[in-house]
């Protein structure tokens, strides 16, 4: 009984370790294999990098902080899309680079500077990618909104204008790991 409640607490926190067998799952090679790309011969954090799977429901763990060096999920977390991303009577998402769209881009971000704003600490995201390029200019930043929840639902998450939003105790646990990298992480949304 205490083991069962221990791991469900683990899962309840969104910041414990999960078996890289189920990590396969969630965030497949390729999309890693991306990303360890992307990073060669950059100025990029090499060890940690965080990736958005937008094919899974977003009332799922969707939301992934991932150890590049040992090949292990650090942190999952539900994580909201834009509004405009959702299209009527279907599954699917569509994803935007343009101004007042509200919709989520896809592709690379550099994970910037910290700023206090209208959500608390917030992170400035830079587009790394063509289908990302205006993430500053639209304003899309990673932070908290209280409305997301810690813990795997059926129902959709809370909706943006387009930036990522994390549960207030799952951003958290991501801004401890951004503040004590020496270099800037990237940030990897994929569908």
């Amino acid at each position: 009984m205490k083991k069962f409640l221990l791991i469900f607490l683990c899962f309840l926190f969104t910041g414990c370790d999960v078996k890289s067998q189920s990590a396969k799952n969630v965030l497949p090679e390729n999309r890693v294999q991306e990303m360890r790309e992307f990073l060669q011969n950059s100025v990029y954090n090499q060890d940690v990098a965080v990736f958005i799977n937008f094919k899974i429901h977003s009332g799922k763990f969707r939301y992934f902080v991932y150890d590049l060096k040992n090949n292990r999920i650090l942190q999952q977390a539900t994580v909201s899309h834009g509004s405009g991303s959702v299209i009527k009577n279907s599954e699917n998402l569509r994803f935007s680079n343009t101004e007042n769209s509200y919709q989520s881009s896809l592709g690379f971000y550099k994970i910037s500077e910290s700023y206090e704003g209208n959500f608390g600490k917030s992170y400035r995201l830079d587009g790394l990618s063509a289908t990302n390029s205006k993430a500053r200019e639209r304003a899309i930043v990673l932070h908290p909104y209280k409305s997301v929840n810690d813990f795997e639902t059926s129902t959709h998450s809370a909706l943006s204008l387009g930036c990522p939003m994390l549960s207030p105790k799952a951003f958290l646990a991501t801004a401890k790991i951004l503040d004590d990298s020496k270099n800037n992480i990237l940030l990897y949304a994929f569908y």
